[in-house]
């Protein structure tokens, strides 16, 4: 991953997105969606002490038991507050833990991920553009504003008509917002700490759905690169 002139913060929150090589379509389909969800869930941690690719072929007791093992003892380079994926990229909302963690982080679930995809696909490269790109967060207006446009990316891209959609959409965090029985690493409760209720939470993101299509469709006109 090349050097990054900005130095990102320990305990301080970005959004992070990053777009495949050449905008190709890398999120086909469930099975690669659901293999970058369970490469960030293992590789936030900061020392895994074994591969995804070796730890995804154990027994699904001793996944399981490995993986129990791994949240109870071991810090976290990042903490995942929000996240989306779209068919050539995806964003995440994350808190760095420890000095250098989100790189880090982010370098680790690339590569596993570029290593899963090229065997499948048969092809050789990057997959992801070289260098992801992250937004500090500074206000707290800002971070629920960022989490409701990285929730929203299914329905500004037209990948869900319609916005009640994503209360069962599993590619972004929204459910697991919305039902606390979910089990998930996503901490939600920095964020629904600034409203009284989920139910406002939720009023809060859907609200805001035609205006973000809108502005979407107005950046697309403009050949903005970044939205």
């Amino acid at each position: 991953m090349p050097y990054r002139k900005e130095v990102l913060v320990t305990d301080e929150i970005y959004h992070v997105f990053n777009r495949s090589v050449s905008r190709q379509p890398i999120f086909h389909n469930q099975r690669e969606c659901q293999r970058f969800y369970n490469l960030i869930d293992f590789y936030r941690f900061s020392d895994p002490k074994d591969r995804f690719s070796h730890y995804n072929r154990l027994p699904l007791e001793v996944r399981a038991a490995f993986l129990s093992k791994l949240k109870s003892s071991q810090a976290r380079l990042v903490d995942i507050l929000a996240f989306s994926f779209m068919p050539n990229h995806y964003h995440l909302v994350l808190r760095q833990l420890q000095e250098g963690g989100l790189s880090s982080f982010l370098r680790k679930t690339q590569n596993g991920f570029a290593k899963y995809y090229n065997l499948k696909s048969g092809r050789f490269g990057s997959v992801f553009q070289a260098m992801f790109k992250a937004v500090r967060v500074e206000t707290e207006d800002q971070l629920i504003h960022v989490v409701r446009y990285t929730h929203l990316n299914p329905v500004t891209g037209f990948i869900l008509r319609d916005v009640a959609e994503l209360i069962t959409y599993p590619w972004t965090s929204f459910p697991i917002y919305m039902n606390d029985s979910l089990d998930t690493f996503i901490e939600t409760k920095t964020v629904l700490s600034h409203f009284s209720t989920k139910k406002l939470f939720r009023e809060f993101t859907f609200d805001q759905a035609d205006y973000q299509r809108t502005l979407a469709f107005n950046a697309h006109l403009l050949h903005d690169p970044d939205v």
